[in-house]
């Protein structure tokens, strides 16, 4: 049912200031750009390895999306998982009464898309893709800087959430030393569900993890662009303030 990780959809307040971070800094090609009114956002997709990052900027304080940026500021707003088929995965979750926002696909930036309810999933909101072959073709074509390594979920209960996404979507678990923490396999990708405790008490998505394919040249454009950074020997923690009010950790490994 799910190929892996499509896009993970950042709220900011202007495009053209994230663009001067994801884009020129972080260095991720734009794959395209449109206004959407259904939706009431302007919003552009950066390509980032066989994911994609979505920058989704409200065209009016009274839209969904103004509303959360009314009252969370910037950062991570959704998590849209690619499927070969949008229609037959909905059909499949209605029948299972799984909550949901769209109960038949509609248009979208990333090809035909739906959206399930955050409470179906735990708190955090998901949307289904179906891109089409061609923007997958040149999504791909694309050399990106980075690639998706994982999404950090905060949770009260990490066995439940953990267990929620694998029902829902057949993920599959992937080993980890024993502790309060549980990674799902996602494509290349993964989610790391992690206790809200240790993260600040945050339920839902908190963090972006990635790799560079150029970890010197990397640190060296987050420099001149005058990111806000916390540098490692084989990690870069950027500043919220830079990133747009996400949490992002890129390392040199995976």
């Amino acid at each position: 049912m799910i190929r892996g990780i499509h896009h993970v959809g950042i709220v900011v307040r202007r495009l053209a200031d994230a663009f001067g971070f994801y884009r020129d800094a972080l260095g991720l090609p734009l794959l395209t750009e449109a206004v959407l009114p259904d939706q009431g956002v302007r919003a552009a997709l950066l390509g980032a390895g066989d994911t994609e990052i979505e920058l989704l900027e409200p065209l009016d304080p009274g839209t969904g999306v103004g509303r959360f940026l009314a009252r969370r500021g910037e950062g991570l707003h959704h998590l849209c998982l690619d499927t070969p088929d949008v229609t037959g995965a909905l059909a499949a979750l209605k029948e299972r009464q799984v909550e949901l926002l769209d109960t038949v696909p509609r248009a979208g930036l990333a090809g035909q898309i739906a959206f399930l309810h955050p409470r179906a999933c735990c708190g955090v909101l998901v949307e289904l893709a179906t891109p089409s072959p061609e923007a997958t073709a040149h999504a791909r074509a694309l050399a990106a800087p980075v690639r998706l390594k994982r999404l950090v979920v905060g949770a009260r209960d990490v066995q439940h959430t953990a267990e929620t996404f694998q029902a829902l979507f057949g993920l599959p678990q992937v080993a980890m030393n024993s502790g309060p923490r549980m990674m799902l396999a996602v494509g290349r990708g993964a989610l790391l569900v992690v206790p809200a405790a240790e993260v600040g008490g945050t339920e839902g998505m908190v963090a972006l993890s990635l790799v560079a394919e150029d970890f010197p040249g990397l640190n060296a454009s987050f420099a001149r662009a005058g990111a806000k950074c916390l540098k490692g020997t084989g990690e870069v923690t950027v500043e919220p303030e830079s990133s747009h009010g996400v949490h992002l950790h890129i390392s040199r490994y995976d």
